[in-house]
C-alpha cells in the first residue's frame, strides 16, 4: 500500500539514527521497509508527524512504532530539507540521535506494518539505503566523532561495570582507528572518573581483567569546562 503525502506544500518527518554497541562493532538500528517508495530497502527508522503533535513527540512514537524501543533520549541532529529528497514531493525530515546500551530489554518488535523488521547493523557494513538515509547517517556519525572528543558519550554505550579495553573498543569503533593502549589506559584513569571495582570479568577464557565505572558524580564536579579525551 502506497503512503500519500498530504495536500501541503511541505510536510514534516522524523528520521531516528540510534547507535549501540555489542562485541567490539558500533551498529545503527535499521527498518526493512513494507511500503512505497522504497518498498524492501534497508532505512533510518522514520515516518511523518502528525498534525497534533510535536516534533518530539512524533519522534518518540515513531522510534517506537517501527521498532518497539521505548523511553530512548534522542537529541535533534539537523534538519534535512533539500526539494528533491523525498520521491513524492516536498518532505521536510528533522533527524535525531542516541547512543544506548543494547541488552535484552532492547529487543526489537516493530508495531506498525510500515516496518517488515527492525535489527542492528554493524556501522562499517552499511547497505544502501533509502532516500538520503546515508547522507543523514553521515551527519549524525560525524556529531558523535566530535563528541567524544569532549564528552564522555562512550559510557552510554557500555554495560555498568566495564573493562579499560571494552572502554577503549568503544572510541577506536566511533573514531574508526587503533588507539595506543598504554597511552589511552594513561590518559582515561588520570582524569579521575572512572571508579575502579573490586570485581573482575566472569565466565572468559582468558585471564580476568578489572571492572570500572563511570563515576558521573565525579565527573560533574571535576569537569564543568570542556574535556579533551582524545586529542592529542
Amino acid at each position: 500500500m502506497q503512503t500519500a503525502l498530504p495536500k501541503f506544500d511541505s510536510v514534516f518527518s522524523v528520521d531516528c539514527v540510534i547507535f549501540g554497541f555489542e562485541e567490539g562493532v558500533l551498529k545503527i538500528l535499521l527498518i526493512e521497509r513494507n511500503e512505497e517508495p522504497f518498498k524492501d530497502w534497508w532505512a533510518l527508522p522514520g515516518l511523518f508527524v502528525a498534525p497534533d503533535e510535536s516534533i518530539d513527540e512524533g519522534a518518540e512514537r515513531i522510534l517506537h512504532e517501527l521498532t518497539g524501543l521505548s523511553n530512548i533520549y534522542m537529541e535533534q541532529l539537523y534538519t534535512f530539507g533539500d526539494v528533491n529528497r523525498h520521491p513524492e514531493g516536498r518532505v521536510i525530515t528533522v533527524a535525531y540521535y542516541a547512543l544506548i546500551r543494547l541488552s535484552g530489554k532492547n529487543e526489537l518488535h516493530p508495531h506498525s506494518q510500515y516496518a517488515r523488521k527492525a535489527f542492528w547493523h554493524p556501522v562499517n557494513d552499511l547497505p544502501k539505503l533509502a532516500f538520503d538515509h546515508s547522507l543523514i547517517f553521515e551527519k549524525s556519525l560525524e556529531k558523535i566523532r566530535r563528541r567524544i572528543s569532549y564528552q564522555p558519550i562512550a559510557f552510554e554505550l557500555l554495560p555498568e561495570k566495564f573493562t579499560l579495553t571494552q572502554l577503549q573498543n568503544v572510541y577506536e569503533a566511533i573514531l574508526s582507528k587503533k588507539l595506543d593502549k598504554r597511552n589511552f589506559r594513561k590518559k582515561m584513569l588520570n582524569y579521575g572518573i572512572l571508579k575502579e571495582l573490586d570485581e573482575k570479568q566472569r565466565g572468559v577464557s582468558y585471564r580476568a581483567a578489572t571492572l570500572y565505572k563511570f563515576d558521573r558524580r565525579k565527573y560533574a564536579k571535576l569537569f564543568q569546562k570542556e574535556l579533551s579525551f582524545m586529542k592529542e
